[in-house]
């Protein structure tokens, strides 16, 4: 079987590794950027923050016409610098925290899903990074 592709997302912050946490792995904020246009919300959020626990993000249209929910399963947690999961359908995801001259650069990989175009699914995510950057420096 054929290893699936892995895409890259990045963004660099001029908050704090602490704060850059926080806003990534706190319910309460999550819902406020864990969307990628103005036109989607996430109206809840649950997180179990701990190897071997779970989270769930639900993602939805704002006039309701879709929505979905993003479960997985910790793997592998170092606070304040990596974060590891598995997806419900089984793809690797990683997140890696690094600070460096006052910012905070968060690189996520994850393995690509077989229904959408790569630069899709790499622009997708990749506007959900920018939208936790306005979101995460507006605080």
């Amino acid at each position: 079987m054929e290893s699936p592709a892995k895409i890259t997302v990045s963004i660099t912050t001029p908050i704090t590794l602490e704060t850059a946490w926080q806003v990534w792995t706190n319910p309460e904020h999550i819902v406020n950027w864990n969307f990628a246009s103005d036109d989607w919300c996430a109206p809840r959020a649950s997180n179990d923050l701990k190897n071997g626990g779970t989270f769930s993000y639900r993602m939805e249209a704002k006039d309701g016409s879709f929505g979905f929910d993003l479960n997985g399963t910790y793997t592998n947690l170092k606070p304040l610098e990596l974060i590891e999961y598995l997806l419900e359908d089984g793809r690797k995801v990683s997140i890696l925290f690094e600070s460096k001259d006052n910012e905070t650069h968060i690189i996520q990989t994850f393995e690509a899903e077989n229904q959408n175009p790569i630069e899709l699914q790499q622009n997708g995510w990749q506007a959900i990074m920018n939208n936790y950057k306005k979101y995460a420096e507006s605080l």
